[in-house]
């Protein structure tokens, strides 16, 4: 964990996301290529198989799914993050993003072959989400959720000399906070083995590291909501001592990990 990730996700900044959707394009990185490859190949993904994906933001898991052949239907709260997906997705035919909620959206009759939800699944209403997702799928059908953690590695001294600057300028940073390594991470299924619905629950793991500069890296900070949340003062302070950290410390550029896991499910009944 670092202070990217220790607040619990809080509802009322899932809105959050639609004030920027180009920067959120610009900005935050696709996802590593044996995801997708994997992700293809448990769903089955290919032309004539549904698949709904839950909260797509500007599309970065939707545009390598789409090019599988498979017909998505994308459901995104926010309309900003929805008219970039639109406009990334153009060129498939039979991708379709519906703005709403999932929670209030209406699913249609006929059920879905796979159901996916990449780095969202977290904001969704934890009494809705599972059933609601397993319910919308056809017997033997395969749920799949990614989850993205940042993790120990890259510039490793780096992240951690970073924390002092979220003591200084952000209040809620608990002193000390380090980063975890992947391999100490403990990944909770409870709530996919618990329902009724699902069973066959795996999980595997897939890791990127990505160089960015000192302007690349602001920028992706500016994506994460707890960081547009600061108090704008708050906030410019923490993202100029984070530039100048970079700049005269690490010659400009800092490397950072990411750990994607999926899990998977099958619905019950096939």
């Amino acid at each position: 964990m670092d202070a990217l990730e220790f607040r619990a996700a809080n509802p009322r900044l899932r809105d959050i996301f639609d004030e920027d959707p180009e920067r959120y394009e610009r900005a935050r990185p696709r996802y590593p290529a044996s995801l997708i490859e994997e992700l293809v190949r448990v769903t089955g993904a290919a032309p004539g198989v549904r698949v709904l994906e839950i909260a797509p933001g500007t599309g970065k898991l939707t545009v390598d799914l789409a090019g599988s052949g498979c017909a998505i239907t994308a459901v995104e709260i926010g309309p900003g993050m929805a008219a970039v997906a639109r406009r990334r997705l153009a060129a498939f035919t039979d991708v379709e993003v519906v703005v709403a909620a999932f929670e209030q959206w209406r699913p249609p009759a006929e059920p879905f072959d796979a159901v996916v939800c990449a780095t969202a699944f977290h904001w969704l209403d934890p009494a809705v989400r599972v059933p609601k997702a397993a319910r919308v799928l056809r017997p033997g059908g395969l749920l799949g959720i990614v989850a993205t953690h940042h993790v120990a590695g890259g510039t490793e001294d780096f992240f951690a000399e970073v924390q002092q600057c979220y003591e200084r300028w952000d209040p809620a940073t608990p002193p000390g906070l380090r980063q975890t390594r992947e391999s100490d991470l403990a990944t909770d299924t409870g709530e996919f083995t618990r329902s009724p619905y699902l069973t066959d629950v795996t999980v595997h793991g897939h890791a990127q590291e990505i160089t960015y500069t000192a302007d690349q890296y602001v920028d992706v900070l500016l994506t994460y909501s707890n960081h547009r949340a600061l108090p704008g003062p708050a906030r410019s302070g923490l993202l100029a001592d984070v530039r100048e950290l970079i700049e005269s410390r690490y010659d400009g550029a800092v490397t950072k990990r990411y750990w994607h896991e999926l899990v998977t499910a099958v619905r019950v009944g096939g």
